[in-house]
């Protein structure tokens, strides 16, 4: 396994310690509206809320149901939990009676055209993010997207980067050396994201109507098939069940540097492919089904488990973005929601997240081929549905190697990292965090999916039964804890801001939709040169 490119001392002395608390982190979380008896809400994005389009930190994903909550970059775990804190309370003092659902896979649901789509007004910015979801309904089915997860957002200081540029004596542009060197961070990721996978996903089982109709190798947990498992499985979401598919199989993305990248989004963009173009991009009454007939619509429907990321302008793509100004953070999107704590993440787990990303960008990261990707898609499938088997086996470097090894060996190479951010913050809390990975991996204490299935063991419980008292209990946690009078006028004032901010989009929109779909297609022909 490859070190550290340069001696960890440099970073140990006063000046790298500061820098190290220049990481800024950020969480886009997840989560469910359901009726008092567990079902998919079928009522519209609460007003209370603001608008879905144009808030700051509260907006929807896939479906109108399917909340989801922005919290800004920040300096430490802690802060990030406050924020996210404060919008569930502001929330549930807008949803009556409804709750969120706390499990990644989710509970009960029926037809597929009873999964409300989102909606975000009559903006043409709105009506395409609208007409996408679509089109992933379309081609994937909309139970698909209807799981939730937790992106975690890590950025570090231009400080840090001037830092190690000058010790690995790079004459590169400061842009251009931060993002070679998070695409460095991205492979290293891509290598070992499966540790993430085995310790956090809680994803192990599901309702069997998530399933119904679609092949699947799992098995019944309950004698009846009302919840369906595999034995040794870490995160479902994250198999052929979740945000995989059989089309994007064919999708080598090459992480070897941005014009790579660009190029082979691009491509999967702007190309035709042949079973949606057979759909074609409106159905036979005239109206638009999905935005095109590329392999992606847009960028985002590239199912990652990490993107690099730079915030984009109105109307501008992600990608043009990157290729204007490079990578500003990167966004892991690996994480399932954990369904044993209120907010779905904790502080530790933030911690190790933190440790762990920095031993991806400090260590060695090689190039990569098609052999390396397949290998990767061959771990996360052996990870995902055996991952809690204690003789599971990964590929590591061309041959199979058990994985308690594999990780224990890459448990000591992230303690060191952690040793400097608990040095940098005066604290012993990142040790103790990859202390606490050290015991699930050895057997002595239940990863979060081990927990659940025992649980649902213990109480005689469907999956649905058990999650759906976990959703209550929070409910709980958060209707208990109102806000303060300032701070429910804060994000009630935040809420008006967000209608105002649609309508104004809105009375901005000039000429066709057809038009302005145009312009923001002629982006990805242009999104780089080498295309």
């Amino acid at each position: 396994m490859p070190l550290p490119t340069f001696n960890l001392a440099e970073l140990a002395k006063p000046e790298g310690l500061d820098l190290l608390k220049g990481i800024r982190r950020g969480i886009e979380k997840e989560g469910l509206r359901v009726t008092p008896e567990g079902e998919l809400a079928q009522t519209d994005h609460p007003q209370g809320l603001g608008s879905a389009l144009s808030h700051e930190c509260i907006t929807t994903d896939f479906s109108e149901a399917l909340l989801e909550f922005i919290t800004p970059p920040v300096a430490t775990p802690e802060q990030a939990l406050e924020k996210l804190d404060q919008i569930h309370r502001f929330t549930y003092s807008q949803i009556g009676d409804e709750r969120l659902w706390v499990n990644s896979m989710p509970g009960r649901i029926g037809r597929d055209e009873d999964i409300p789509v989102a909606r975000y007004g009559s903006s043409y910015s709105g009506t395409m993010k609208t007409i996408y979801r679509l089109g992933l309904g379309l081609r994937y089915g909309r139970a698909m997207q209807t799981i939730a997860g937790i992106h975690y957002n890590f950025s570090l200081p231009d400080t840090f980067w001037q830092w190690l540029q000058a010790r690995e004596n790079s004459s590169e542009s400061l842009q251009d050396f931060k993002t070679r060197r998070y695409f460095d961070l991205i492979r290293n990721f891509r290598r070992h994201y499966w540790l993430l996978i085995h310790l956090f996903g809680a994803a192990p089982a599901v309702c069997g109507t998530f399933v119904q109709d679609r092949e699947h190798k799992l098995q019944p947990f309950d004698g009846d098939g009302r919840s369906l498992y595999a034995p040794n499985s870490t995160s479902l979401r994250m198999g052929d069940l979740g945000y995989t598919s059989d089309a994007q199989k064919s999708l080598i993305v090459c992480y070897n540097d941005l014009p790579s990248y660009l190029s082979t989004l691009c491509a999967a963009i702007s190309k035709p492919y042949p079973a949606y173009h057979e759909l074609g991009v409106k159905n036979a009454e005239g109206h638009y089904q999905q935005l095109s007939t590329g392999l992606l619509q847009i960028e985002n429907e590239f199912y990652s488990p990490i993107r690099p990321k730079n915030p984009a302008g109105m109307g501008e793509t992600a990608l043009s973005a990157l290729d204007a100004r490079g990578v500003e953070y990167i966004e892991v999107r690996c994480l399932d929601l954990n369904p044993f704590v209120p907010l779905g993440i904790e502080a530790p787990q933030m911690r190790f997240l933190d440790a762990f990303l920095l031993h991806c960008l400090l260590s060695d990261s090689p190039q990569t081929d098609e052999a390396d990707y397949r290998a990767v898609q061959e771990n996360l499938s052996r990870i995902v549905y055996q991952g809690r088997d204690p003789q599971v086996q990964l590929i590591h470097n061309g041959s199979e190697r058990k994985l308690t090894d594999w990780a224990n060996e890459l448990l000591d190479q992230i303690t060191p990292l952690a040793e400097l951010l608990d040095s940098a913050w005066q604290s012993e809390d990142y040790e103790r965090a990859v202390d606490v990975q050290r015991d699930k991996i050895s057997g002595k204490t239940l990863t979060p999916a081990a927990h659940m299935l025992a649980e649902m063991h213990e109480h005689g419980q469907t999956f649905f039964q058990w999650a759906k008292d976990k959703a209550e209990q929070h409910r709980e946690y958060f209707i208990d804890r109102p806000l303060s009078e300032e701070e429910q006028s804060e994000f009630e004032r935040l809420a008006g801001e967000s209608r105002q901010k649609q309508k104004a989009v809105e009375d901005a929109d000039t000429g066709t939709f057809e038009d302005f779909l145009g312009k923001y297609y002629a982006q990805y022909v242009f999104c780089h040169k080498d295309l």
